[in-house]
């Protein structure tokens, strides 16, 4: 394990962990109660930049780069949330990290819900942001569209915000038309999670957009697995879910800006500070 600083964030402790056969990039921000931050399809832990002094503002916020994105290379094997949610809770014993909470948004909020659901035992809280858990809960329109990623749509995304941090900081560029074969071959594949959900051990924060890529309504159905909106809180909460999950619909917000909102980072510390 190496550890370097990088000039423009000189609190910032960069580290590689090797788990799983993966050669895992995270970056450790902030002092406190530890927070796994996991970022969406596409992207890296840089797309928290705009929340993360925030979120590490009495955390430790501990920022990984997943199986294939960012500074952490792809190794053989699909991208699939149960391995990299496999990754995570690996990275958690490499760090010796006590029950720290695990905050996910798209892609990294379906890994954090299988980090719960797979390793209850290693999770304090868990808040999955904009995680679908049927795809057949997905816009049909924007399931096309996913059916179009492949590594042939590579040179037509060259003018594009992941690509052009792809370039940036991957470790082998010439990568991303892989990346993108990977992507599309996860998202053609079917799924339900509405069982793995319902047993969930693990506090819950649901957050979505008010315009997602799946309705509100999709979010509330997750809610209700988890006991929640199916009574009044009572006066003192005693009618709130049993496991202490909670929902956030986030307003005026979309999939593609959610992760900057500072709502998104309010809802996050407000749940994850509560008194359990």
């Amino acid at each position: 394990m190496t550890t370097t600083q990088r000039t423009a964030e000189p609190t910032a402790s960069v580290q590689y962990a090797e788990v799983n056969g993966v050669n895992l990039y995270y970056e450790a921000h902030g002092a406190g109660g530890p927070m796994i931050l996991l970022h969406g399809g596409l992207g890296s832990g840089e797309m928290f930049g705009p929340i993360l002094p925030t979120l590490a503002d009495g955390h430790q916020v501990i920022l990984v780069d997943l199986q294939g994105h960012g500074r952490t290379a792809d190794v053989d094997r699909p991208l699939d949330i149960t391995l990299m949610a496999d990754d995570v809770a690996a990275l958690i014993d490499h760090l010796g990290l006590e029950k720290p909470d695990v905050v996910g948004f798209s892609l990294g909020g379906g890994v954090a819900l299988q980090v719960a659901i797979r390793h209850p035992e290693k999770v304090g809280r868990l808040v999955s942001a904009s995680a679908n858990i049927r795809r057949s809960a997905i816009y049909p329109e924007m399931l096309q569209q996913q059916g179009q990623v492949s590594g042939a749509a590579a040179e037509f995304m060259k003018d594009t915000p992941m690509y052009e941090l792809y370039q940036r900081v991957a470790p082998r560029p010439e990568d991303f038309p892989r990346l993108l074969d990977k992507i599309g071959e996860a998202m053609a594949k079917d799924f339900d999670y509405t069982e793995q959900v319902r047993g969930l051990q693990v506090p819950t924060l649901v957050v979505a957009a008010d315009a997602d890529m799946a309705p509100p309504s999709h979010f509330v159905e997750v809610f209700n697995l988890l006991d929640g909106g199916l009574r009044d809180g009572g006066w003192a909460g005693e009618g709130r879910p049993k496991g202490g999950h909670a929902l956030a619909i986030l307003p005026g917000l979309t999939h593609y800006d959610l992760v900057d909102s500072p709502l998104f980072a309010a809802v996050t510390l407000a749940f994850l500070d509560q008194e359990s």
